[in-house]
């Protein structure tokens, strides 16, 4: 899929699980628009039963194409949610011209009749780049850290802004759109923006070594250098270390002690009594070239190849439960799901209350299956544990009962082994907090309402120690925690 039907499938999936009323769309709208997209996929091919994963993503993403259509002939102003790939587009252009031309203009960089040996603004474009490469390869290197959302506070601003004089759930839905756009695309920003600076780094460079040789077509340089604390030695190792590229490279000759001394503080001297300024022009061109125009060409060139890539083949899981449920009620293959319980013994209702839960995460063809409950301390033999069929769940459920109180030893042993296994099938974890038990055994005595919270807090904390998400359930009675699965649906983050 392309850039702009993933944005089309996520701008649908937030109104969809933002807007339980369904203002936005409708009921109808959602069914003409399955309708419409299994017509789409499935014209000239009767019979097919959507059951391929190509025909599964080619589903959604005309289903999304439809919704998203409707969506913006309803509300014009969401057109603007295509402004940032615009304005990076637009940047893309206008700001390596204009590093261009400031690298031209740049007159510090040397004074009309004086090559500057120690110019600081050319050794700061050498030095300033040489950072740039040494921090690129430690951030490679470093482990990656867990992705935070910073931009929270303007991401709000700019979905109300959107969704101003709109219903209430497109707002939330706009806000729920960005954070998942930004978090989905962070990639292919990431290489837009290294495309753009690279590029214009490489153009300010070429820009400072032309104003060079520009000025040096109407004047004749001098060459000489000043400082006080420097002395020739000094100023010899450092300019030998600097070019020393260009030197190996285009076979420039190399410099003495002595010519280096000469040329110390030349303020009165003649040009001509000074020494030849082409060859020094020629030497920090070389330098540049060598140092900092090729080099960020490369790197643009890396990252306009992974943009064209990104654009064209935009690298969206469609294995979150909301499209699996999407593509269940289409009429698509079975999808399973597989439920652990920890040290809980399931009765009827409450393994009924599980299974509705199946159908509402991964839709009407969910099948699931619920693993034998494991006993407390036998976390060690579920390594490599599995029922039939559950290699190919798309979702394994862990079910705690909070009556018990949460041990590292155990219930977090529990959850780790669950982390490896949806690792090892590529499936999601879910993390369900059951308080039914707990809310029995509390009753409706004084205080049950605020030992209950702070169970639930005490769970909470305990399931992000692990950084994982828990989800609250009453498997007794559902309606008490309406919104928690719809959290699931719309959250993209997660194992």
């Amino acid at each position: 899929m392309n850039e702009q039907l993933a944005k089309q499938i996520l701008l649908v999936r937030a109104i969809d699980t933002n807007d339980p009323g369904h203002v936005i769309l409708s009921e109808d709208d959602l069914r003409r628009a399955g309708n419409e997209a299994r017509d789409y996929i499935t014209v000239g091919n009767p019979g097919i039963t959507l059951g391929a994963q190509s025909d599964i993503a080619d589903f959604i993403g005309a289903r999304a194409r439809f919704l998203s259509d409707r969506v913006l002939k309803r509300f014009p102003s969401l057109e603007l949610i295509d402004n940032q790939s615009r304005y990076l587009a637009a940047a893309a252009t206008v700001v390596p011209m204009i590093a261009l031309v400031v690298g031209i203009a740049a007159d510090r960089i040397t004074d009309p009749h004086k090559v500057d040996l120690l110019s600081a603004p050319l050794l700061g474009i050498l030095a300033w780049n040489v950072v740039v490469y040494i921090g690129m390869l430690g951030w490679k290197l470093s482990p990656r850290k867990p992705h935070h959302n910073a931009a929270t506070r303007w991401l709000r601003a700019r979905g109300d802004y959107l969704a101003g004089g709109t219903p209430p759930g497109l707002q939330a839905a706009m806000l729920a759109f960005f954070i998942e756009w930004r978090h989905a695309s962070r990639t292919l920003d990431a290489a837009r923006i290294g495309r753009m600076l690279h590029l214009s780094a490489a153009l300010f460079a070429a820009g400072a070594a032309l104003s060079l040789y520009l000025r040096g077509l109407l004047t004749q340089y001098a060459t000489g250098w000043e400082s006080t604390f420097l002395n020739p030695t000094q100023v010899h190792a450092i300019l030998s270390i600097v070019s020393a590229p260009a030197q190996v490279v285009f076979q420039i000759q190399p410099f003495s002690l002595s010519e280096i001394g000469a040329l110390r503080d030349i303020s009165g001297a003649t040009p001509a009594a000074a020494g030849s300024g082409a060859r020094w022009v020629h030497l920090y061109a070389a330098t540049l070239l060598l140092v900092a125009i090729l080099p960020r060409l490369l790197l643009a060139g890396i990252d306009h190849w992974r943009v064209r890539h990104l654009r064209h083949d935009f690298p969206l899981s469609l294995a979150h439960p909301y499209f699996r449920r999407i593509a269940s009620d289409a009429g698509g293959e079975t999808v399973f799901m597989r439920v652990r319980p920890y040290s809980y013994g399931l009765d009827a209702p409450r393994l009924q209350a599980v299974s509705d839960i199946g159908g509402v995460l991964l839709g009407g063809q969910a099948q699931v299956i619920v693993e034998e409950s494991t006993r407390y301390g036998a976390e060690a033999a579920l390594s490599g544990h599995q029922l039939p069929g559950a290699a190919e769940a798309a979702m394994l459920a862990v079910l705690f009962n909070m009556a018990a109180t949460p041990e590292i030893q155990n219930h977090g042993a529990f959850l780790e082994q669950a982390k490896q296994d949806v690792l090892e099938t590529n499936s999601r974890l879910l993390v369900l907090l059951d308080e039914s038990g707990y809310r029995a055994r509390l009753g409706s005595t004084a205080g049950s309402e605020a030992r209950l919270s702070e169970r639930r807090a005490l769970w909470l904390d305990f399931v992000d120690q692990h950084r994982l998400q828990a989800t609250l359930v009453d498997l007794l009675d559902p309606t008490r925690h309406p919104g928690e699965l719809r959290t699931v649906l719309r959250s993209g983050s997660g194992p």
